[in-house]
């Protein structure tokens, strides 16, 4: 076998493969030998069939497959030997009038060679590092909400501001009957909440679904009707009064603190406050550290300048699929796609240059963290050693589960290096004013 190269460009590239005769016959007179000897073929004895009619049946098909495994090896272990980074995968070049009965054969393959460049941490534009904290009212709000959790409901005979009505919301038409519990202060404008004040059991409010509740998603939950149904649904409804009930709070004292985060962890209200500030901080870190990925993610793409081999991706492209794609249809995939391999190419240079390697024990920590957060929030919050190390290798033994846990682990590996490396403007804001700022 001879394989050798021509550079068309820095890019591209055309890999012909030479197969003798010699390379391929000792491998198809072995296997069409073994086939001789367990064929089973009427009027003749078993491993007595003339090999000539053997040939006639097996050899062409033996021949192929024999020839296309030599290929691929072949070519397979020039690309390692020759060190090419490639694009994709070498595209075999079409052959008019190909002849199989020939001895020698020669294929040829387009390659797209992946582009040499550097990658510059120091970008044009500054990057602005978000920190979210907690602002007042949301630190107000959530323990507000933690003395609704552990206070108590007192029955009350009529509806007032800030009460909880129970009831059953009915639109026959709709197929709407739904047994639930309003919270007053969640209804929309003076004039839906006056139908509720004075409110008692038994007692039928006319309402109207449109702008009822502030929030749409309460509409969801009170109704039981489908999301994409909720913003524009403006039916009558009835809703039937079966009880009404006052929120008391829980009194912010020691025995709540207790309750909420362990014996004398927090003993005053501003503990309280300061160890909501921290959980939050630490809730809105995962949000802050994706948010400087994704704009660290397009600053380097758009520092980092490098040509792709273009028509030879959209050619690929066309192949890879599970249904061939017309031009034009690679040609959009490859337009939607461009980005996503520029920052792989990129992070891929910046994984190689500093050593930046996911071994083993990194992700069986990271899983070993993950099981514990999991673990937690159903209450096992020391489980052992071997109950943990049982799960990981559960976990990890799933090629599709270890697969997502590597990308994340080697995520957090890129951002500690990002953020050691790389210059920021830290911003502190509040979660609204980051939600206003990203997403609007």
């Amino acid at each position: 076998m001879n394989i050798t190269r021509e550079n068309i460009d820095e890019l591209n590239a055309i890999v012909k493969v030479d197969i003798a005769k010699e390379d391929y016959s000792g491998k198809v007179d072995k296997i069409l030998k073994d086939y001789r000897k367990n064929a089973n073929i009427p009027g003749f004895r078993k491993g007595h069939v003339p090999m000539g009619m053997v040939k006639k049946q097996y050899g062409k098909a033996v021949l192929v497959d024999e020839v296309n495994k030599l290929l691929q090896e072949g070519l397979n272990n020039y690309l390692k030997e020759e060190k090419l980074d490639v694009l994709g995968n070498p595209l075999p070049k079409e052959q008019e009038n190909f002849d199989w009965d020939k001895d020698n054969y020669s294929f040829e393959f387009e390659l797209g060679l992946s582009p040499e460049f550097n990658v510059d941490l120091d970008v044009k534009e500054p990057i602005t590092h978000y920190k979210i904290v907690a602002d007042e009212e949301m630190v107000d709000n959530q323990i507000k909400n933690m003395q609704k959790q552990y206070g108590k409901l007192v029955s009350k005979e009529k509806a007032e501001e800030g009460d909880i009505v129970a009831g059953t919301f009915k639109n026959e038409e709709e197929g709407i009957e739904n047994s639930t519990s309003v919270e007053l202060e969640k209804i929309k404008g003076k004039e839906n909440l006056e139908k509720f004040i004075g409110a008692k059991a038994g007692d039928t409010i006319s309402l109207n679904t449109k702008d009822l509740f502030e929030d749409d998603h309460d509409l969801i939950q009170h109704l039981k009707i489908e999301h994409d149904k909720a913003h524009d649904l403006n039916i009558d409804i009835e809703f039937t009064v079966s009880e009404v009930n006052k929120q008391e709070l829980a009194d912010l004292d020691q025995e709540l603190f207790d309750k909420l985060f362990g014996k004398d962890e927090v003993k005053t209200v501003t503990d309280l406050k300061e160890k909501i500030k921290e959980d939050a901080a630490k809730q809105f870190q995962q949000q802050s550290d994706q948010q400087l990925m994704n704009d660290v993610t397009e600053a380097l793409i758009e520092n980092t300048k490098f040509d792709l081999p273009k028509e030879f991706l959209q050619k690929w492209i066309q192949t890879v699929g599970e249904e061939p794609m017309t031009e034009e249809e690679a040609a959009e995939e490859y337009e939607k796609s461009e980005k996503g391999l520029r920052y792989q190419l990129i992070e891929g240079k910046v994984m190689k240059e500093n050593d930046l390697e996911i071994n083993f024990e990194d992700l069986k920590a990271f899983a070993i963290d993950k099981i514990k957060v999991q673990m937690a929030q159903f209450g096992q919050m020391d489980p052992s050693e071997k109950e943990l190390d049982d799960i990981a290798a559960r976990i990890l033994s799933n090629q599709d589960e270890a697969k997502r846990l590597s990308e994340q682990v080697m995520n957090e590996k890129l951002l500690e290096f990002y953020k050691e490396n790389m210059s920021f403007n830290e911003k502190e804001v509040t979660y609204e004013e980051f939600v206003k700022e990203i997403y609007e």
